[in-house]
């Protein structure tokens, strides 16, 4: 269990490390910003590179929401969800500290920026509602869940879960970075908003909630719908 625990620490270090870590330092770089699809894309790259480093170990889920939608899915044993949730903020915290390391190493540096934390109303992006960003969380949260959930269905082709996992979180944070900067993710959100402090930890307990409530929705619908369906009947037999 300690190299389970170890490998999601890490896992989720990297996630925020990485996906922060590009929307931070370069989304907008002077002349040559990576941008919101860079940063999407960024997100998918530390997921799917994760995945294969460190999924064999403990499954790579660096994220609460998907440690609980495994759970309610029965992939997962109840049991291990709370220590597996805990390494994981404890990863998302360490990688956002990191971040601050560096970030801070330049001249101007100012957490009142963001720091790529999670936020809506005023704190969007684009400037959406509380509603909106909760709508956006649950379906996003549920959507990746059921992707992961197919993707390493035992019937899935075998070695390809992460590209699939990692392509769903970059067309997430395509679709949903002007709402809310993108959680899907409890510990992303945690790691940032505890250095931020004011709005961003006050408006925390919405991305946690929100992909909770998705990736339970998630684990339930595809274990009652699409869990204990036949083999897919193949054209020519």
């Amino acid at each position: 269990m300690f190299s389970k625990l170890s490998s999601e620490f890490l896992g989720t270090f990297w996630l925020v490390l990485g996906g922060c870590g590009s929307a931070v330092l370069a989304a907008a770089f002077p002349a040559l910003g990576i941008g919101f699809a860079g940063v999407a894309l960024a997100f998918g790259l530390t997921v799917l590179t994760g995945a294969y480093a460190l999924g064999p170990i403990s499954g790579g889920h660096f994220n609460p929401a998907v440690t609980v939608g495994l759970w309610a899915g029965g992939r997962f044993q109840g049991r291990n969800v709370l220590g597996y949730v805990i390494a994981q903020v404890a990863g998302a915290i360490a990688g956002a500290g990191v971040l601050y390391l560096i970030a801070s190493g330049k001249a101007g540096f100012d957490l009142s920026g963001g720091f790529a934390s999670n936020g809506y109303g005023e704190h969007s992006p684009g400037g959406y509602s509380l509603t909106a960003a909760l709508v956006t969380e649950i379906v996003m949260t549920f959507m990746f869940l059921i992707v992961i959930l197919g993707a390493t269905h035992r019937r899935a082709p075998v070695g390809f879960a992460g590209i699939a996992i990692g392509l769903a979180l970059t067309l997430i944070h395509l679709i949903s970075i002007p709402v809310t900067n993108t959680s899907v993710n409890p510990a992303r959100s945690t790691g940032p908003a505890l250095f931020v402090g004011g709005w961003a930890t006050s408006q925390l307990w919405l991305f946690w909630l929100a992909p909770i409530i998705g990736a339970l929705l998630a684990g339930g619908v595809y274990r009652s719908l699409f869990e204990g369906t036949p083999e897919p009947d193949i054209a020519g037999r």
